[in-house]
């Protein structure tokens, strides 16, 4: 299952898309994180890197 991201909290900082191995996270329109869920692997790279604890699997 793909990891979630919490748009409230995300404060788009970019940290998750430049972690990811296949590059599966990106940034909306908004500038919010977001999770191809056809790519996540599930490795959990991006929930570690994330500053604010925005995401989670």
């Amino acid at each position: 299952m793909p990891v979630t991201v919490d748009k409230e909290i995300c404060i788009g900082c970019g940290a998750c898309t430049g972690v990811c191995p296949v590059g599966a996270m990106n940034l909306d329109e908004d500038g919010k994180a977001g999770c191809d869920s056809e790519l996540c692997i599930d490795c959990g790279a991006c929930v570690a890197t994330c500053p604010v604890s925005a995401i989670s699997q």
